[in-house]
């Protein structure tokens, strides 16, 4: 178990002999690089860097009321801007504006032009953690061989930055807007045609709705019962028709007899007319308790009641005695012109029966054609129920669309206005760029861990994780 122990400390002891044998092959070089390192970098120019810090400032007003457009991750902004603020285009632009690297330009072409400022360039990211929450500052700043140039420099580059967080806010706010305006004219359009479609159908179906049931069924009770009144019309019509046959019928067989007509025959039409208007006059009564005095009925029971009147005075006149005259109606003859007359006030009452019962026959055939259309109508109500449903569900989401679209829209057009105004999320330069009075060497032996902390140079974003 010694023999390795004694083995170790022997090759120990060698190479140490060995390393103090040879030891100016080991000083002598390392002296000379570190010589070499440190005269190199007394050679090289002073660097000054001038530093900016920016402050992500949230909306004045709160976002309860103004909901803003732009809800993308500030981090992954801040990297989109720092591509297009760090574009080669851009980067030479600032170069010939501040005559930056004089005699780098004279030597080199404009891509490592643009390399070169890169690498002079630092966004650093304040944030405690790399989530977005945490990211409420970051700092730009810009390193070079004169202070002043320093400082111009990165105050630009504060200026791009504000002015491009401001810009893109607004494109994307604006942006949104006009799309949900393009959408909200589509909505709009597809909403009238819902419309169209909707009223046309209640145009062609008018009548067969759902909604007009209740107002088909009472229209149908109406009917019913103006068909009652209508035929019990008809009845008592045609009772009055053959009574009155039956009394014309009376008065010819004596006239053809050469009989005197008996005194209470003779009597009987005015009787007769006076029994009529009496029920013509009861029936207005029935019919005006339930219309009013424009209804069609109640119109026509009018006019026979002063058609009635008027048979009636005629009646009385052709019956009183002349003066003078004894009244004796038995030695009048059957061919006397007062039987004449009331035959002829017979005969023109039964006419009028005819005519009342042809009309009200015929409105007794117009109400049952009116009580088949409305007992048509309910049938058809539930199939049109079912067809207006179909309708209806895609008017509905039409509505809701367009309603979403609108509020959305109006929303937007509220962000859009105060990203316009300058009052939404922007950054606020809280330390403007400061003229920097210290100068460092870059390469230098005690500078060396700084830009090792910087993070450029390692072919990713400055300032930005991995």
């Amino acid at each position: 178990m010694a023999e390795p122990d004694e083995s170790l400390d022997v090759m120990i002891h060698k190479l140490l002999r060995v390393a103090i044998k040879r030891r100016w092959w080991l000083l002598v070089p390392t002296v000379v690089v570190a010589l070499g390192a440190c005269a190199a970098s007394l050679v090289l120019p002073n660097h000054y860097e001038s530093v900016a810090t920016i402050l992500v400032a949230h909306q004045q007003v709160p976002e309860r009321y103004v909901t803003p457009n732009s809800t993308s991750d500030i981090r992954e902004q801040l990297m989109l801007m720092t591509d297009e603020i760090l574009s080669r285009t851009q980067l030479l632009e600032i170069i010939n504006e501040f005559d930056l690297y004089p005699k780098d330009r004279k030597r080199l072409a404009p891509e490592d032009l643009v390399e070169l400022i890169r690498k002079d360039i630092t966004i650093e990211p304040l944030g405690k953690s790399n989530e977005t929450k945490d990211l409420n500052s970051f700092k730009i700043s810009f390193t070079g061989t004169d202070p002043h140039m320093a400082q111009e420099v990165a105050s630009k580059l504060t200026t791009l930055f504000t002015q491009e967080y401001l810009k893109s806010r607004a494109e994307q706010s604006t942006g949104t807007t006009n799309f949900l305006d393009e959408q909200l004219q589509a909505a709009a359009a597809d909403l009238k045609q819902q419309e169209s479609r909707l009223r046309d159908f209640k145009m062609h179906y008018l009548g067969e709705l759902p909604e007009q049931q209740q107002g088909n069924l009472t229209i149908l009770s109406g009917l019913h019962a103006q068909l009652q009144n209508t035929m019990a019309s008809i009845n008592r019509a045609r009772q009055q028709q053959v009574y009155l046959e039956s009394l014309l019928s009376q008065y010819q067989n004596l006239a053809a007899a050469g009989v005197a007509a008996p005194e209470a025959v003779a009597v009987s039409p005015a009787d007769t007319i006076k029994a009529e208007l009496t029920r013509l006059r009861n029936e207005r009564a029935d019919l005006l308790a339930r219309y009013t005095g424009e209804y069609p009925d109640v119109v026509k029971i009018n006019e026979q009641i002063k058609e009635a009147e008027a048979m009636q005075a005629s009646s009385a006149k052709g019956s009183e005695p002349a003066k003078g005259e004894p009244n004796k109606a038995s030695a009048k003859s059957t061919n006397s012109p007062e039987t004449g007359a009331t035959t002829a006030q017979l005969k023109s009452q039964l006419e009028a029966n005819r005519l009342e019962v042809r009309d009200a026959i015929t409105e007794q055939k117009q109400i049952e054609s009116r009580i088949a259309e409305y007992q048509g109508r309910l049938n058809m109500t539930p199939v049109r129920e079912e067809q207006l449903a179909d309708i209806l569900r895609d008017y509905d989401l039409s509505k809701k669309n367009y309603d979403d679209l609108l509020g959305k829209k109006t929303q937007s057009e509220l962000a859009t206005s105060l990203e316009i105004r300058q009052q939404g999320a922007q950054f606020r330069l809280i330390d403007p760029p400061q003229l920097a009075h210290e100068a460092f060497r870059r390469g230098s032996c005690e500078d060396q861990p700084r830009w090792v902390r910087s993070g450029l140079g390692t072919g990713r974003r400055p300032g930005f994780p991995a």
